[in-house]
């Protein structure tokens, strides 16, 4: 197993592309990114629980029910979500795709992101269908960027593992800043791989690896409209076809973890107005599931939060994220430490404060990434959560997002 370029293109058999068209006023922003894989493939996808629901979720829910799909397409800047003709829209651009690229409608996924409540004009992205159909090309970055809103940096990764003697690529692309408390999936997340593996099973790899990746990632408490991780696999790596649970699943199991970690490090790090990575690892715990609570509630404060952007070691905000997560905790146990490149130092212990150099506390969270350790003395479970610091600039952003 092995990080490799590439992101979304990096397996054999898919292309991407990704241009401005004109949904965004920002010229300098692409707003439209396709995504197509040379063969059909078998397609698995999560989805937001928020009861609003953006178009493209039902739309894409319908086309993939029978497992296939052979290519994405994507715009920003405009979520086309609470729209009279959204539903329409959203089969448009299905239909629009499907006859650019010589496929079928159905074998479609179509998503949105950006302003909720506004109409989506679908003459921008039927002009650029033929131009991001001639821009297909192995280099999946523009594509990265299509998808971006709020987002500074693009999220792309990709690994290569082997499975029954042949080598296997998976990638992703990712956006996601701002409105991320997913309880499905996230943001939009798009994977692509070479590795054969039926759609039933593809199914149950990302939605049991959502439950301890994507759904431990919040920024701000919002889970938005849009939600949507969507995998395609085409086979093309020629492996003997997964089609139940042992070593190989494992292993395309751990490549699929291995990516999904990286773009939920990536999302909380660019955060909206994020300066930093916070990463809190729950171990000790009496199960998974307290162990997940304790570790989602931590992350989720406001207060925790905006204390390590202000670089303060106020582990009180910890305790009282732990108290009122609603997990079955002996407070009286509980141990907590913050560490990053600087250093680690405990900072509680037995549920009650220790002395600590604030001096050196300070130096610790100062740095970009910083990893909450809390140590429940309890059991052998153990989670981990993502998020970032709570800044001014949140606020900032989200005070004329839609202006």
């Amino acid at each position: 197993m092995k990080i490799i370029e590439g992101g979304i293109t990096a397996a054999k058999g898919f292309l991407a592309s990704g241009i401005h068209a004109g949904i965004r006023k920002n010229r300098s922003k692409k707003d439209v990114a396709l995504i197509k894989s040379v063969v059909p493939a078998q397609a698995a996808a999560v989805y937001t629980t928020n009861l609003v629901k953006g178009a493209p979720i039902p739309v894409t829910k319908e086309n993939i029910k029978n497992g296939i799909a052979q290519a994405i397409i994507c715009n920003s800047g405009n979520a086309n979500t609470c729209n009279a003709n959204g539903i329409a829209v959203a089969k448009e651009m299905c239909a629009l795709t499907a006859k650019t690229l010589g496929l079928d409608a159905e074998d479609i996924v179509v998503a949105s992101t950006g302003v909720i409540g506004q109409p989506l004009d679908i003459t921008p992205i039927a002009d650029a269908l033929p131009i991001l159909a001639e821009n297909l090309s192995t280099d999946g970055h523009p594509a990265a960027e299509a998808i971006m809103t709020t987002d500074t940096k693009a999220k792309e990764v990709a690994v290569e593992f082997e499975i029954g003697g042949k080598t296997c690529r998976l990638g992703g692309i990712a956006k996601g800043s701002g409105m991320i408390h997913p309880n499905m999936a996230t943001m939009l997340v798009f994977m692509t791989t070479d590795c054969a593996i039926s759609a039933e099973m593809l199914q149950k790899a990302l939605s049991g690896d959502v439950q301890n990746t994507f759904n431990m990632t919040s920024i701000d408490g919002d889970t938005s409209t849009n939600d949507m991780a969507v995998v395609l696999a085409n086979g093309l790596a020629e492996n003997a076809p997964i089609t139940a649970e042992g070593e190989a699943f494992d292993t395309f199991m751990k490549a699929l973890n291995t990516v999904t970690v990286a773009l939920c490090r990536m999302i909380a790090a660019d955060g909206e107005g994020a300066t930093k990575l916070l990463e809190c690892q729950v171990s000790g715990a009496a199960d998974p599931a307290t162990a997940k609570t304790v570790a989602k509630s931590v992350i989720c404060s406001s207060l925790t939060k905006a204390a390590m952007f202000g670089a303060d070691a106020n582990w009180g905000r910890v305790l009282c994220a732990i108290g009122y997560s609603g997990a079955d905790v002996d407070v009286s146990k509980v141990e907590v430490s913050f560490r990053s490149v600087a250093g680690e130092i405990r900072v509680c212990k037995d549920g009650a404060g220790v002395e600590f150099s604030e001096e050196i506390a300070k130096k610790i969270l100062l740095e970009d990434e910083i990893f909450i350790l809390i140590n429940l003395h309890s059991g052998e479970a153990c989670a981990t959560a993502w998020g970032c610091d709570l800044t001014y600039d949140y606020v900032k952003i989200n005070g004329d997002y839609r202006t």
